[in-house]
């Protein structure tokens, strides 16, 4: 029995088949899954992963030095693209997100060696039978959105830090009957 949430939407069961999961360990990698949680935010996941091309082109491939130089123009170009979630807080959170982000960096010599220490540099493995068993937040996703908060991140919520904690592979939250359950621990 496979993971259920991503039902019969293609895109989602290529991305649970290809990437949910997985542990990341690239910067860019990092910094687009936490462009796209922050706009999932009082929204699904579906609705972002079928914007995902736009977003990327949006936000210039996901290069946080170029996100970060955005100015007020661009926030108003970006305001009037269709492809992407039109939502001026969003949009401007991230540029302020790719500012702080890039601190991290300088700080830490990578934004992962920063992210991964909320859970001791190894991925949690939940090991849920149901999807129902499947929690929105955890004790490292509070710690997260706090200390994120902090260093002048927004749209960092516990529940948007958890779900990008499930996509870049610091919780694995397969189902233990769903073939990626092993895969990703490898």
């Amino acid at each position: 029995m496979q993971c259920t949430w991503p039902a019969n939407d293609e895109q989602m069961l290529h991305y649970h088949d290809t990437e949910w999961g997985t542990p990341v360990h690239d910067d860019k990698k990092h910094f687009e899954f936490i462009v796209l949680d922050s706009f999932q935010a009082g929204l699904s996941w579906k609705t972002i992963l079928h914007r995902r091309k736009h977003f990327k082109k949006a936000f210039a491939n996901f290069d946080v030095k170029k996100v970060a130089k955005f100015d007020e123009a661009k926030v108003l170009e970006l305001m009037q693209n269709e492809g992407i979630i039109r939502n001026k807080l969003k949009i401007t959170g991230t540029i302020k997100n790719a500012k702080a982000f890039i601190e991290i960096q300088k700080e830490y010599g990578s934004f992962d060696k920063y992210i991964w220490q909320f859970v001791n540099n190894k991925p949690i493995v939940t090991k849920v039978k149901q999807s129902s068993e499947i929690r929105a937040t955890s004790t490292e996703s509070d710690e997260m959105s706090k200390a994120l908060k902090k260093r002048g991140f927004t749209f960092v919520g516990s529940t948007i830090c958890y779900a990008y904690m499930q996509a870049a592979g610091m919780v694995n939250d397969h189902l233990v009957s769903c073939s990626r359950y092993k895969e990703v621990m490898k």
